[in-house]
């Protein structure tokens, strides 16, 4: 039990004997000032209500009904309205390490939960280019969120959807087309809805080194046909482009994904719930005919349920019985296309994902999906199969920002029209941009400065915590100790008494709680700062007191200290995908 878990017990003992309800929950924090203690809590002002009391007079009442000692306090002091500081006896506070020592690489990990499953969904971006530097920041959240679910005992399934249908992919297979046409020494623009970036020139190539050159005359039908807004004739031409394009952007993206260190567990093919037959397998839940495919199982289960109704030739949701602020489409109208909707195959994909067992889903995405967060949960609420209104869950992130020499980066020469992640890795390394990728929330605009994120200084976050790793690590090569096999049983911890040593303690105590808070609100950024603020202490210490050299009591304990503070900020570093590099 942790000296935080011991002041909570005795908290809660102590306001159950003041007659408090047997449920009360006891809220401890760091104080944003070290100099008012160790612990805070604000329990006398939650109590005040319950106990008709104010809440400095139930402080001072709990203060006295606590046995102090047994929860390791030194001593409790009220402040303000009714806040209790704690601060703990520096021999009790030392002994925090020696879980730290004993776990050494499950320490954070919380193995109390039976491996519940859940699926995170992140990057799934359409397989129409490269990843953009929006794709990194999704995929470096993503995998975060995936590990920190891991530490906190979920069975994590990671999964990328892959949008291989509509209006995107057929441009991308005219595009190719246009490009293919080019090759043949057609005059064929690409317009400015194609996609001009290098890579679809070389998709054209390796098509035409594959299949040969296509015949000039239908070649130059298709072209004219494009530019008038339609297919060309041969259709099945078009297809073998399309397939050739997607494979060859699908086998890009997964060199991009690997270059960063992702990987994931499921790939899902959006085209796969258009199939005829696949109600049977994706949706069977649905009661739909097994010949339909997921989509049309999805749709017609929704019609069968009367939470739809047809208005000028267009299908629509009731999605306002279930919280939005309007009707929304689901198929269009004969004259528009009569096509479904964005949000109608994730409805039918998200049913797919309850059906394979996840009873928790959590979807990693930009922010421009905020519009269909609510339409995909209504249609999911409107099918009547059980699913909770929550589901899934959504975390959004907003745009990146790539700064170089003082100017925004916007041009890719590979991309043409953006920067890639690619580039980012190119420039900085895989460490230094997943850091820079979480250190903000994720709802927040971001800034990426390249120049930092490659300069060698303190000024340079990602760089401040590694060479603090670095630094733990190097006490232990100078003095030809391995740190992974030293025997700690007999050390004194308690001869850690130093201000600085005791604020490096507290904070690497506190690692199981901040691991478990980032994972509670699905906020890496938390541990990405936790991380460069224990850097900071342990660089502090560093500087101030000696270690080796030291006589053996005292030096055994300093070097436990090191230690710990190396496999704090190498556990916290591997949650998020980074380095922990023994040399710097």
């Amino acid at each position: 039990m942790t000296g935080a878990d011991r002041i909570r017990a005795e908290l809660s003992r102590a306001a159950e004997a003041l007659g408090a309800p047997g449920d009360v929950d006891v809220i401890l924090e760091r104080p944003r000032d070290p100099a008012f203690g160790d612990w805070t809590t604000n329990l006398a002002m939650t109590l005040a209500r319950a106990l008709k009391q104010k809440p400095r007079e139930i402080a001072d009442r709990l203060v006295a009904e606590m046995q102090l000692a047994d929860a390791g306090v030194r001593a409790a002091e009220i402040a303000g309205a009714g806040f209790i500081n704690f601060r703990l006896d520096p021999a009790f506070a030392a002994r925090g390490l020696a879980p730290i020592l004993a776990q050494d690489a499950a320490f954070g990990r919380d193995a109390t939960r039976a491996s519940e499953p859940v699926v995170v969904e992140f990057v799934s971006a359409n397989p129409t280019g490269p990843l953009h530097v929006g794709h990194g920041r999704q995929a470096a959240l993503g995998d975060a969120i995936a590990t920190l679910l891991e530490w906190n005992g979920w069975a994590v399934s990671r999964e990328f959807y892959y949008n291989d249908a509509g209006v995107q992919i057929e441009n991308l297979a005219r595009t190719t087309w246009l490009r293919v046409a080019q090759l043949a020494g057609l005059d064929a623009p690409l317009p400015e809805s194609a996609y001009h970036g290098e890579y679809i020139r070389e998709i054209a190539e390796a098509y035409v080194r594959e299949h040969g050159a296509p015949d000039a005359a239908v070649l130059r039908e298709g072209v004219a046909a494009i530019a008038d807004g339609r297919r060309p004739a041969d259709v099945a031409l078009l297809d073998r482009m399309r397939v050739a394009a997607v494979a060859a952007l699908r086998a890009e993206q997964n060199l991009d994904l690997e270059a960063f260190g992702v990987a994931f567990d499921t790939y899902y093919l959006e085209s796969s719930l258009y199939a005829p037959g696949s109600a049977a397998s994706a949706t069977p839940a649905l009661g739909a005919p097994d010949a339909m495919s997921a989509v049309d199982a999805t749709v017609d289960a929704l019609v069968r349920a009367g939470v739809t109704y047809e208005e000028d030739g267009a299908l629509f949701l009731r999605t306002t019985t279930f919280g939005d602020d309007k009707d929304r489409v689901m198929r269009k109208s004969a004259a528009k296309g009569g096509d479904y909707t964005y949000f109608v195959p994730d409805v039918a994909y998200h049913v797919t994902k309850w059906q394979r067992g996840f009873r928790r889903a959590i979807n990693v995405q930009g922010s421009d999906h905020h519009g269909t967060t609510a339409r995909v949960r209504a249609g999911l609420q409107g099918l009547g199969v059980g699913i909770p209104a929550g589901y899934p869950e959504y975390v959004l992130h907003q745009m990146v920002t790539v700064m170089r020499g003082g100017e925004e980066v916007k041009i890719s020469k590979r991309a043409g029209s953006y920067v890639t992640v690619r580039d980012l890795i190119d420039w900085v390394g895989r460490d230094g941009v997943r850091y820079f990728y979480l250190q903000r929330k994720g709802d927040s605009h971001l800034v990426f400065d390249v120049d930092l994120a490659r300069s060698q200084s303190d000024e340079n976050p990602i760089y401040r915590i590694q060479m603090a790793h670095a630094r733990m690590s190097g006490i232990f090569r100078q003095g030809g100790l391995d740190a992974a096999t030293f025997d700690w049983s007999g050390v004194d911890l308690a001869l850690l008494a130093e201000p600085a040593e005791l604020e490096l303690i507290n904070a690497l105590v506190d690692f199981p709680r901040v691991v478990a808070q980032a994972a509670e609100a699905l906020e890496p950024h938390r541990l990405a700062q936790y991380l460069l603020d224990t850097a900071g202490l342990a660089h502090g210490w560093y500087h101030k007191h000696h270690v080796l050299g030291q006589e053996p009591p005292l030096m055994t304990a300093r070097l436990a200290l090191a230690r710990a503070a190396q496999i704090v900020l190498r556990n916290g570093l591997t949650i998020l995908g980074i380095g922990a590099p023994d040399r710097m």
